[in-house]
This record gives structure tokens, C-alpha cells and sequence, in this order.
């Protein structure tokens, strides 16, 4: 038996595929939608792609499973559980509690395991060939190395309404029913990392054990003491806050990704025909450099969307694809765009018009920044913290107001008409997302040099001047 994890540290998202090298057959369990991972897997080990499943209706990322399907001829399987409202909306074999998926000598059973979502599924894997019991558990959004799915996502991204309570209630039952019943040595391979907001404190081991984890995870006492208020008190205590596009994520996984075929190469574009488009605001500008650079000068009314492992996750933050315009990356070449636009395509940005390697004959315009020092004696509408609440809970600048970065394009309401508004996180990066976004958006932004760190970092100097 083979099994393959494929980590994305852009999402912090891990799928997985299982292969019987005895029959030559694989599945692929919570693909993402740039698919030539899992294929160029496959061949490597003369393994064909003939199943593809997923735990449950994803909120972080658009689902590769009918992108793969489609390529390969593989059979699609989904959770039936869940209800009538949590029911996928496209074709697919449905699994329920006890189903089995069958690769030669390996036994993939579903286990219904509701909290993170009602339909939500873990896999058990049984290696034949060894032993005619488990050893693997693929769970999903369930249970994390260290810590839990967070069960409030649909209040905070779907519209639900105080669906956290039933949600808690259901991962302390999935656990004690579930979880808890299989062996201690049942190795336990999760969907998320750290960094993911499907969780609070997600571990950066990228496995554990059934017995590991009942033994030290943070919810072990309260299962072993059969404390099901304070799990609940403690589980929903201090989420981070959700990204909006979760939202989007939920309803386009749920109705069926839409399934690209064959993506041909980005071209490169001539800048002087960006430059008409740009005028016309018939395209929109995505400039992948760094903060640093981009506050020596970036085009006019682009988003600033840097290169490096957060390319979906801040390109969801600023980019709507249901409204924007086509997309053109700053890229250094060819290679490095392609790349860009499978991140993107990951959180269903897929309108990529091509890409230009230099700023040469485009509108360019510089963004306005703050000194630490200067920021007490400025007339701002408001002080907008772009940082999660949990970092403002911690440490912030007296009077600002938290809304943090995946959220603030959602949220315009909570910002002022009029004025001027200064923002910062806490080092700049995600500060320069935002606020490229709210400038496109026709807001008068100016932005903190050196964000909550830098302030920090002044206030301590003048307090030791002042005492010494």
C-alpha cells in the first residue's frame, strides 16, 4: 500500500492519495484543482486514478475532485450524510457511515464524523495485505494534530445561525463514539497544518496517533471526564476570525466546482495594450512583489498580491471573480506566472488574462504611508487594524478598529464614507493587501510604515528616552 500526502503551505491544506501497488489503482482524497500533482504521482508509481472523495464540503479551498474526475475517468464519491441541507448538489457516488471503497487488497470505510460540518467524513484505511485491521485514519477537518475543527465556520461563512452549539455538541460525540473507540496505534493523518483557520491551534506534525492525541491533545481531559460543557466552552473560545471567500468556497464546492479541462499556458502580454485595458478598466493589476516595493511605486489601482506561499490565500482576500475583471500578473517569467495562476485557481480565481514581467508604460502611482511618530497628530477617520482579533485582543493601538484582512472587503459597512483611513497589521505584508484593495475600492488609505510592530518599536524608544 502506498500512501502520498501532497501539501499545500498556501492553504495549509493536505490531501492525500492512497494506491494498491499490487492492482495498480489509487484514489485521491481531498484534491485540489491543480490536478498534475496527483497525476505525474500516479504514473511515477504506474498507478490510474480510479476514485476521488472528500471529507466534506470544503470552506478554504475550491474541491479538485470533479477536476480530477474529469481528467481521468475516476469515480467520484461524497459524503450522503449530513442531511437534507448539507447534501452535495452534484453527481457522485454518496457515501454513509460504514461504506467502502475497495482498491485491491485496501478497505477505505467511511466514518461519519459531524461537528466541523453535519455531513463531515473520515476515512479508515486498511491495509489487507499486513492486517485485516485499520492502521490509518484520513480525518479530515476533524481532528488536527493537537487541536479540533472549528464547528462555528457556518455561522461565520455560511449564514448559519448559532449552528456552533449543535456542531460542538456533535465533535464531542464524534470523538467519544468514534474517535476514542479505535486503537491507540491507529496513525492519524489530517486535512489541515498549521496555519489554516479551520482550527485555533492547529500543530505543525503533519500526523499523530488515536492514542497521542487522547493522551495530549487539549480535549483529552474533558473527554476522559465526559465534560461536555467545558469542551464546548473551551473549543469555541478564541477562533480566529473566518475569511469572507469561505463563504464563497462553501456554496461553489457544495453546487460542484466548475471543471476547467486543459488550461493552456499564460501568455505574456504587451504592456501597452495592459496600459489601454488598465485606462479602460477592462483588466485588473496584480502586482506580485513586496510591500517594500510596492511602496516605492506599483500601478495604479492594482492589488498587491506577493509572491510566496499565501498567493490564494491573499488573492481571496482581495479578488472577487464573481465581479472582477480579468486578471494580469507581474510575474518574472513564464514559469513563475503558471504558478501564480494554480494557487489562484485554488480559491476558484481562474480569469487569469496573462501576465507582463515590468511596470514599463503603466500608470504608476505611489502609496501613501505614515510615520509611527506622526500618527497621534493625524486627522484619521479611523485606525483600521487588519490583523485577526485575536492578535488586536493582544496588543493594539489605542482607538483602532479590528477587521481583519480576509474580511475588510466584505465589510466595507463597518468604514467610514468620508476621511482618511490609516492602516496597519503587524509587519506590513498583509497591511499592503488590504489596503491596495480599499484604494482600488475608491478609498483615501494610508498606511502605517513598519505597521503594529514598527509603532511598537517607537513607543519603547520614547518611553526609554523619557526615563532615562
Amino acid at each position: 500500500m502506498l500512501i502520498e500526502r501532497i501539501y499545500d503551505e498556501d492553504l495549509a491544506q493536505a490531501s492525500y492519495l492512497i494506491g494498491c501497488q499490487a492492482k495498480g489503482e489509487a484514489v485521491v482524497v481531498d484534491g485540489r484543482r491543480d490536478i498534475a500533482v496527483y497525476q505525474e504521482l500516479a504514473d511515477r508509481n504506474g498507478m490510474k486514478i480510479v476514485a476521488v472523495t472528500e471529507t466534506h464540503i470544503h470552506a478554504d479551498y475550491l474541491s479538485g475532485t470533479r477536476e480530477l474526475a474529469a481528467a481521468t475517468g475516476a469515480t467520484i464519491y461524497v459524503s450522503g450524510e449530513g442531511g437534507p441541507d448539507w447534501q452535495y448538489e452534484f453527481d457522485g457516488e454518496r457515501l454513509f457511515d460504514g461504506d467502502k471503497i475497495t482498491l485491491g487488497n485496501i478497505t477505505i470505510q467511511a466514518v461519519h464524523t459531524p461537528g466541523h460540518t453535519p455531513e463531515h467524513l473520515s476515512f479508515l484505511v486498511t491495509d489487507g495485505a499486513f492486517s485485516d485491521q485499520p492502521g490509518y485514519l484520513l480525518s479530515g477537518d476533524f481532528v488536527f494534530s493537537g487541536d479540533l475543527g472549528r464547528p462555528d465556520l457556518l455561522d461565520e461563512a455560511a449564514g448559519g445561525i448559532d449552528t456552533r452549539f449543535v456542531g460542538a455538541k456533535q465533535l464531542f460525540a464524534s470523538l467519544r463514539d468514534k474517535f476514542l473507540t479505535l486503537p491507540d496505534y491507529v496513525q492519524v493523518h489530517p486535512a489541515h497544518g498549521a496555519g489554516s483557520a479551520c482550527g485555533k491551534a492547529l500543530g505543525a506534525i503533519p500526523s499523530s496517533t488515536v492514542g497521542y492525541e487522547r493522551l495530549y491533545a487539549w480535549w483529552g481531559p474533558y473527554l476522559a471526564g465526559n465534560d461536555e460543557q467545558g469542551f464546548i466552552d473551551e473549543l469555541l473560545e478564541g477562533q480566529p476570525d473566518a475569511h469572507a471567500y469561505f463563504g464563497r468556497m462553501k456554496r461553489e464546492n457544495r453546487e460542484g466546482p466548475a471543471v476547467m479541462g486543459g488550461r493552456a499556458p499564460l501568455k505574456e502580454l504587451d504592456n501597452a495594450d495592459v496600459a489601454r485595458e488598465l485606462a479602460e478598466d477592462k483588466v485588473t493589476f496584480i502586482d506580485t512583489r513586496s510591500n517594500s516595493q510596492v511602496h516605492q511605486g506599483t500601478v495604479t489601482g492594482s492589488l498587491n498580491v506577493p509572491a510566496g506561499k499565501s498567493v490564494a490565500s491573499y488573492g481571496a482576500w482581495v479578488v472577487n471573480p464573481e465581479t472582477e475583471n480579468p486578471l494580469v500578473l507581474l510575474a518574472a517569467d513564464q514559469e513563475q506566472a503558471q504558478d501564480l495562476w494554480d494557487h489562484l485557481i485554488r480559491v476558484g480565481i481562474d480569469n487569469v488574462a496573462g501576465f507582463v514581467t515590468s511596470l514599463d508604460g503603466l500608470p504608476l502611482s505611489t502609496p501613501k504611508l505614515i510615520q509611527p511618530a506622526d500618527l497621534a497628530d493625524f486627522d484619521a477617520a479611523m485606525i483600521l487594524d487588519v490583523r485577526n482579533r485575536t492578535e488586536h485582543t493582544a496588543g493594539h493601538i489605542p482607538g483602532s478598529h479590528q477587521l481583519s484582512g480576509g474580511r475588510v472587503m466584505w465589510h466595507l459597512d463597518e468604514l467610514p464614507t468620508e476621511g482618511t483611513i490609516v492602516t496597519y497589521c503587524q509587519s506590513g505584508v498583509r497591511n499592503s493587501v488590504a489596503a491596495s484593495a480599499l484604494r482600488r475600492a475608491g478609498y483615501d488609505v494610508v498606511e502605517l510604515d513598519g505597521s503594529y510592530a514598527g509603532w511598537s518599536a517607537w513607543q519603547q524608544a520614547r518611553q526609554s528616552v523619557s526615563s532615562s
